[in-house]
């Protein structure tokens, strides 16, 4: 029975993810940003375990982590949470812009180091999900695609780091993926949200499995995903 690491499992992507895995009756571990989430989550997934430190805070995640059981097994830790403010460079805050470094890049890097000797001890598997803006930024994306772009980097340099040690290392670059966040992005770009427009979380869910799920002589290294219609 295999044992996941999951962010970002209390919606979207994430949690078609969390609830494909946990439907098949692997071992979830489930990253919280506080004990209430970690709470609500144990409910909606039973048996699953929760890992608590805030991703925006990426300076008290060893603090954190100090205090809790880190799995001795990982064979995935599945990157999917993240978070997206919107604006030009003109008006974009250091807050803003620390805050989406923070989350979508420096907490990854920063699990990722705590979990990598179960990952090591496993032959695991670490997996981000990227975006479509960490391959090509836009106007008002500045932050955000600068959060993609490094998380880009950093899965290049861990797959040369780690391809000695068995560790596989995939970015999946979803399209506009219906959502919470799709939504909010939405509201920021001033437009009428339509989630019948925009690929199904489930089918990005499909497409990280098909990788997780690939034999080990084989190894998924970049997998763009794109809005069907």
């Amino acid at each position: 029975m295999a044992t996941h690491v999951i962010t970002g499992a209390g919606s979207g992507i994430g949690a078609a993810v969390a609830r494909r895995l946990h439907a098949r009756g692997d071992d979830l571990v489930l990253h919280v940003r506080d004990a209430s989430r970690a709470k609500e989550l144990a409910a909606r997934f039973p048996g699953a375990r929760t890992l608590v430190g805030d991703l925006a805070d990426p300076d008290r995640l060893s603090w954190a982590f100090s205090h809790q059981s880190l799995p001795d097994r990982v064979d995935s830790l599945l990157h999917i949470a993240g978070v997206v403010d919107l604006g030009p460079v003109g008006d974009l805050t250091a807050k803003s812009w620390r805050h989406q470094l923070n989350v979508n890049l420096i907490s990854p890097a920063e699990l990722t180091r705590h979990l990598l000797p179960s990952l090591r001890a496993a032959r695991g598997h670490v997996l981000f999900v990227n975006s479509g803006a960490g391959l090509s930024a836009h106007a008002d994306w500045s932050a955000y695609a600068a959060s993609k772009h490094g998380l880009k980097a950093l899965a290049d340099s861990l797959r040369h780091e780690e391809h000695g040690n068995g560790v596989r290392v995939t970015s999946v670059y979803p399209g506009r993926t219906a959502g919470p966040m799709q939504a909010k992005v939405h509201q920021q770009e001033g437009r009428e949200y339509d989630p019948a427009r925009w690929i199904d979380p489930e089918s990005v869910a499909t497409t990280i499995l098909m990788a997780l799920d690939l034999p080990g002589d084989a190894e998924v290294n970049d997998l763009t995903v794109r809005p069907g219609r």
